[in-house]
């Protein structure tokens, strides 16, 4: 597949080397710092909208495919409008920036109908005996992910230059959506933290001697801070026990702690606490906006402190309130006469 040489819509122009439509993908997201994750996502989307297509190259494709496609995820796979956005970002991304050619504006496919589910919310009882049955590290990032409302991956990537703890804040960089956020650092767990970054520094400065200090950077950090790498205040918080691989250039360094681990206590608590409700390291976050509300803060503010961009994401919490009964008397109970 040859590439013209039109600017893209961002006026830009990177021509892949691979000859392969799925490594050619990757390479152009691994140019714009997109995540493994967000890389992985895409191809997988992309994949199954050409064998939804016979197979056919997507040059060859265009409105009425993309359309065809979109509206078999939400007909016949139901799946959420979250998720059917995801396809038509990946889709997007394929026309826009893989393979330099353009995308129909009025794209109408059928929309997904699938009804937003309310999340699972524990009550603080509930949150209490499950980080009660917890300890160590997992305690300790269990706490974190609650105290601010971080999401899993926000956790595991955290920074030791992001710990303000002058401040009581932390500060969340490139969250889902690509921006940058401060939220909660609770005074209960200060102490806890800085010693468990001091057992993360010696660590560090083992890996300093040994010239295995070599952290990840994101986007061209590398290239602007080529010290950095190598600095304390950049080494993640929670660091994995073992030096990897990195797939992306094949440099040895230490990566972030497996989000797995954390998973699995969560899971692991939750039966031992012996807690019915499915829960998940999102439950942490949902519970953190729902008790945020329940204690009287404004819903900008909890917005704000969860990354989201419209408030709407954020009045979902608002029907988790509405849901919980235990203070509403039913209008029986309030007939005069009746009830004695």
């Amino acid at each position: 597949m040859q590439f013209n040489n039109q600017k893209n819509s961002e006026g830009a122009i990177f021509r892949p080397q691979s000859k392969k439509l799925l490594d050619q993908v990757a390479e152009v997201m691994r140019y714009y710092h997109y995540s493994k994750r967000s890389e992985a996502s895409y191809s997988r989307w992309i994949k199954q909208f050409i064998l939804f297509n016979d197979k056919r190259h997507p040059a060859e494709m265009g409105k009425h495919e993309i359309e065809r496609y979109l509206s078999h995820l939400a007909v016949n796979k139901q799946v959420a409008v979250s998720t059917q956005s995801q396809a038509l970002n990946a889709i997007v991304f394929l026309y826009r920036k893989v393979l330099n050619l353009p995308v129909a504006d009025d794209l109408a496919p059928v929309r997904s109908k699938k009804p937003v589910r309310l999340p699972v919310v524990l009550s603080t009882d509930e949150m209490t005996l499950l980080l009660a049955s917890m300890s160590g590290i997992n305690q300790l990032m269990a706490k974190l992910m609650y105290g601010g409302g971080l999401r899993l991956m926000e956790l595991v990537r955290l920074r030791v230059k992001d710990i303000d703890f002058a401040h009581g804040y932390l500060v969340v960089r490139d969250g889902k959506g690509g921006g940058d956020r401060t939220t909660l650092l609770g005074d209960s767990i200060v102490a806890d933290l800085k010693a468990h970054l001091a057992t993360v520094k010696e660590l560090f400065e083992q890996d300093l001697l040994e010239g295995h200090a070599n952290v990840y950077m994101p986007n061209a950090l590398a290239i602007k801070y080529p010290n950095a790498p190598r600095s304390w205040d950049w080494q993640y918080a929670f660091p994995s026990g073992k030096l990897s691989k990195d797939p992306r250039g094949g440099a040895i360094r230490r990566h972030h702690v497996n989000e797995s681990n954390l998973q699995k206590a969560i899971r692991a608590a939750k039966n031992k606490a012996g807690i019915s409700k499915p829960t998940t390291p999102h439950t942490l976050r949902h519970s953190f906006a729902t008790h945020l509300l329940e204690a009287g803060t404004n819903i900008r503010v909890v917005q704000k402190l969860l990354g989201h961009k419209d408030v709407k994401t954020t009045e979902i919490y608002t029907h988790v309130l509405q849901q919980q009964l235990h203070n509403v008397v039913s209008p029986l109970e309030r007939l005069q006469g009746l009830n004695k």
